[in-house]
């Protein structure tokens, strides 16, 4: 720890301990000669009785876990009697060994007597400790409520010039940083003493109920005898009890050791059919290399029904949570094989009941949406058909229609767009025939099942009904990629074309226009080819521009359907909850604030009562000879986790669908009828697979981690206290070193 050496006596205090006036002897921590960390105040104590029973571990007596891992958290070894509280006597010096401190009734805040001669300035920063009962704790970090799990899955691949393009500016980025050199400041030793001051904090309140438990043992002891009245109530409670004993005995000993093994043995059995569904929907299907439109570059990879269907995404999803859940559990059960006051599994416990709560809204969410499409079936199945028919088949007819004749009153190519209209037409007949037909009939069976699927959760239908929007758009999709590459390469042609009128061409291998001399044939030729196509461009633009409307209408009815999937999923709930409930175990950072300055007139030769007589009465009697002292005080509070970290899963999302989506690459392609692919499934559903490990655990560790609680429980209720003791050292050593 730092030394202090700047003449300020620097005292961490706790804003319980400014309610007591009664004497007391302060204990905690020395971390230098000048910086105190005060942890409780003992009542009723002797100096030296205090002083004793820290060194014999008196005050340490009946610790649940060994004693020592807070005072290795803490980087302390040993604990000290800081001075006295509400003294009577005043000292005539300062000693930084016995500091003299009182608080005054009605005060918020203690004050720190140093005599003129110590040449010192007091600095008091007060601070709540946290409960860590309640899970509450201190931290310069922001606390995580993700695992850190990168989206896995294939990817589109990216134009083979995009990738260039992106090479050559890393690189340019990389050969700039090299003439900048970038100074980090080293952090002084006060700042690296801060962390070693808020796992202090951590501790105080734990070790402060254990100090004020033992206190008895140092202290003067009371006890009277019982009462005859007392002995009986005490006789019949203790019958009362010893009745519940043998039974609640007799049960955990033969009925719940056959119950556990029969839940484990169901957790295990689920596991086993998860992992066979999980099998089937992570099997590669036979597309392992192809390629996309507009793309040089073929895509490498395996691609599985997760990968293509929202519905098996989604199965997937919670499949992985259900057999995440007993790690989960067994983890978060090992808390309690230490100090709670090592806050390892805050992250996990909030992860954790999150995705229970979330299952559980989307449970009762499901249900009433299950229940009003069964009893709606027929009326819901007629108004999809209607929507399904009038948008999909006859609006798209009419506008196609529209389009072959002079829409707007523009004027266009009437062969070329009869050609492209009626073949536009024929593909619609022969979908609306053989497609929709077959969906039509079967649509109130279809709502029905999707409304069976809803007991599930709501996230189901609404997986289904985007698997449907897909395979009811094929071939909407399929007129936007044919529509897209006839408009791509006419445009291309044209450019070519136009190099040729300049007298120029494009050097494919060097990506860069050269001179070149054209005969007059080619000249001829292209200026009969150039007019051609430019007249009939419109044309094809229009065309073009209808279906990549309707295809962007589609994409976008997609993301939001994605984008409430991710809330079903992963919409931070129990986060919220915490934060308004109780801020404290959602740490984001630290606040330090500066309070007003106080100045107080202590007696020189008096004691706490002449004190507050002097405090109470008239200015007559300023004329006593006293000393003054000038306190700085410091309030040190936790800063919760803001809304915007809470949900920053949800702007890296959206980020990514406006990069993807928004940018002017994106525009760009849009214009040039170059191919702009829709987002893939893995960048949607990263967000929803953050809280789950990458590598899912295997049907053995699941049982050996079930295996390890349970032995963890027999330890803790009937086993050898020495094989306890040893256990709860292992584990609780595993958890201060990840900790620290």
């Amino acid at each position: 720890m730092v030394a202090n050496n700047d003449g300020m006596l620097r005292v961490f205090w706790p804003n319980n301990l400014t309610r007591t006036t009664t004497p007391g002897v302060i204990v905690g921590w020395r971390n230098s000669d000048l910086d105190l960390f005060v942890i409780t105040v003992l009542d009723d104590v002797e100096v030296r009785s205090v002083e004793a029973a820290l060194r014999m571990g008196t005050l340490f007596r009946h610790s649940p876990y060994p004693v020592v891992r807070i005072f290795q958290l803490c980087d302390r070894s040993n604990m000290h009697v800081l001075g006295t509280l509400n003294h009577p006597d005043l000292p005539d010096r300062f000693e930084s060994t016995r500091i003299c401190a009182f608080t005054v009734p009605g005060a918020k805040r203690p004050y720190i007597y140093c005599p003129p001669n110590a040449a010192l300035s007091v600095q008091i920063v007060l601070f709540d400790p946290p409960n860590p009962t309640q899970m509450q704790y201190v931290s310069l970090e922001p606390i995580s409520l993700a695992l850190g799990r990168g989206a896995q899955g294939p990817r589109y691949a990216a134009d083979e010039v995009d990738l260039q393009e992106e090479r050559h500016r890393v690189d340019q980025l990389v050969a700039k940083l090299r003439f900048h050199t970038v100074v980090k400041r080293a952090p002084t030793k006060k700042e690296l003493a801060l962390t070693s001051i808020l796992r202090q904090m951590n501790c105080a309140q734990e070790v402060a109920d254990l100090l004020q438990k033992n206190t008895p043992l140092v202290g003067p002891r009371r006890k009277r005898s019982l009462s005859v009245s007392e002995r009986v109530v005490e006789s019949a409670q203790s019958l009362y009890a010893f009745a519940a004993v043998s039974i609640w005995t007799l049960f955990m000993t033969y009925a719940f050791p056959t119950l556990l093994y029969l839940f484990k043995v169901g957790i295990i059995g689920h596991r086993m059919l998860a992992e066979g569904v999980l099998q089937i929907l992570e099997w590669p299907l036979p597309l392992k290399r192809f390629q996309l439109p507009d793309s040089r570059q073929p895509v490498n990879g395996s691609f599985a029904l997760k990968d293509i269907s929202a519905c098996c995404q989604q199965v997937h999803l919670r499949l992985q949570q259900f057999s995440y859940y007993p790690t989960q559990y067994s983890f978060l059960r090992r808390r309690h094989a230490t100090w709670s006051s090592f806050p390892t599994t805050n992250s996990d416990y909030i992860r954790f009941y999150n995705s229970l709560w979330l299952v559980a809204n989307d449970v009762i969410i499901g249900i009433a949406l299950g229940s009003f499409l069964n009893d709606n079936a027929a009326a819901t199945a007629q108004f999809l058909g209607t929507i399904l028919g009038d948008y999909t088949i006859e609006g798209l007819k009419r506008m196609i229609r529209w389009l072959m004749s002079y829409p707007g009153g523009l004027k266009l190519n009437t062969e070329l767009a009869a050609f492209m209209g009626d073949l536009f037409l024929w593909v619609i007949e022969y979908w609306s025939s053989t497609t929709v037909m077959l969906i039509l009939p079967r649509l109130p069976m279809i709502v029905y099942l999707i409304g069976c699927s809803s007991f599930a959760g709501a996230s189901m239908p609404i997986a289904i009904f985007s698997d449907l929007l897909s395979l009811t758009t094929i071939h909407i999709y399929s007129f936007y990629i044919a529509s897209a590459r006839i408009f791509n390469w006419q445009l291309t042609i044209i450019i070519s074309l136009f190099h040729l009128f300049r007298g120029k061409k494009r050097n494919v291998l060097r990506n860069r226009i050269d001179n070149c001399d054209y005969d007059l044939d080619q000249l001829l030729l292209g200026t009969i080819l150039f007019t051609l196509l430019f007249f009939l461009l419109p044309t094809i633009v229009v065309f073009y521009l209808t279906f990549a409307l309707a295809r962007m209408t589609i994409i976008s009815l997609k993301a939001t359907l994605d984008t409430c999937l991710a809330c079903l999923n992963h919409f931070p709930l129990f986060a919220l909850m915490l934060r308004i409930k109780d801020s404290k175990r959602l740490p984001g950072g630290v606040h330090f604030e500066l309070l007003d300055n106080v100045q107080f007139q202590l007696p020189s030769q008096s004691g706490m009562e002449q004190f507050e007589h002097r405090r109470g009465g008239d200015g007559g009697e300023e004329e006593q000879e006293s000393l003054s002292t000038s306190v700085a005080y410091i309030r040190l509070s936790s800063t919760p986790l803001s809304l915007r970290q809470i949900f920053e899963q949800y702007f890296q999302l959206w980020a990514r669908i406006r990069q993807h989506y928004l940018s002017p690459k994106v525009v760009f392609r849009l214009l040039t009828g170059r191919f702009v692919p829709p987002l893939g499934r893995s960048e949607m559903y990263g967000l929803q697979y953050s809280v789950l490990p990458r590598e899912r655990a295997t049907i053995s560790e699941v049982w050996r981690s079930l295996s390890e609680t349970q032995a963890t429980q027999a330890n803790g209720s009937v086993g050898n206290p020495r094989n306890r003791t040893s256990s709860l050292e292992a584990s609780g050593r595993a958890i201060s070193k990840q900790w620290k």
